[in-house]
């Protein structure tokens, strides 16, 4: 099955500094496109993929479960840790989720992990009900371009596969027991107007988490893809500085270089 145009995933390879980025349920690379690019041109290794059942079409996902997720971006952090010396995770909305497990089964191995309106429960009122449900209805509505900045969309699906959504709330109720484990620097971001995951979320992950060096930010201006809307930039520009302040020289010999490349190509 061909990926939907945008939805292709996306790496860089850059200095010692790496970065995974982990995209949302139902959704695709194409949320974290531009905020993948930021950091790439800024001299970064960075890889984004695509999980599994994603980016095709939603009969797909139903082949699928948060072990495929997990699987593809505990492959991606594998990669990343062979090519460089200090490695962050991002994440949106279970991109979020799949952080926090990383974070938690990964340790001193993540140097730190920044989330934009991460999830930690199903929260829809019929969520108790998909164990049975799945096997009777395939699909909801989907959840897709939940973003405030108009003519701003999301390449996600418009239905929400009933089996994979089982799965997804089984794969929260396992992270929220890991959060404990967490121990990362951690730049939370997320978004009072949120009509996907609720900031309940993000207020128990807070909670729960048993990181020190912890960075609250709101994000205004923008609803559940604040990646794609009018927080963007800030949600990109921060993270980059969390980079930094941690990573130190490192990060400042990535912007060095990535100065020097965009010098010989204006030079040519």
């Amino acid at each position: 099955m061909p990926v939907l145009p945008g939805a292709e995933p996306f790496r860089h390879e850059g200095g010692d500094v790496g970065v995974l980025l982990c995209h949302g349920f139902t959704g695709s690379p194409q949320s974290l496109r531009p905020w993948a690019e930021y950091l790439a041109e800024r001299g970064l290794t960075v890889s984004l993929p695509l999980l599994p059942g994603h980016g095709t079409r939603w009969q797909d996902m139903q082949l699928t479960g948060w072990q495929d997720w997990y699987a593809e971006v505990d492959r991606a952090l594998a990669e990343l840790r062979e090519r460089c010396t200090r490695v962050f995770v991002f994440g949106l909305s279970m991109g979020g989720a799949l952080t926090l497990r990383l974070a938690a089964r990964h340790g001193e191995a993540i140097s730190g992990i920044v989330l934009v309106n991460p999830a930690n429960k199903v929260h829809d009122p019929l969520a108790f009900a998909l164990p049975v449900a799945q096997h009777f209805v395939r699909s909801t509505p989907g959840i897709a371009s939940d973003i405030a900045k108009p003519g701003s969309q999301e390449v996600g699906y418009d239905r929400v596969p009933t089996r994979a959504a089982h799965s997804l709330r089984r794969f929260l109720q396992l992270v929220d027991t890991e959060l404990p484990q967490v121990t990362q620097p951690l730049l939370l971001l997320h978004s009072p107007q949120d009509h996907v995951v609720p900031p309940v979320d993000s207020a128990r992950i807070l909670a729960r988490v048993s990181s020190t060096d912890v960075t609250e930010t709101l994000l205004e201006q923008s609803y559940h893809v604040a990646t794609l809307d009018h927080d963007a930039e800030r949600i990109f520009a921060d993270s980059y500085a969390f980079i930094g302040r941690l990573a130190g020289s490192v990060a400042e010999v990535g912007e060095a270089d990535a100065v020097g490349k965009e010098g010989a190509g204006t030079g040519g």
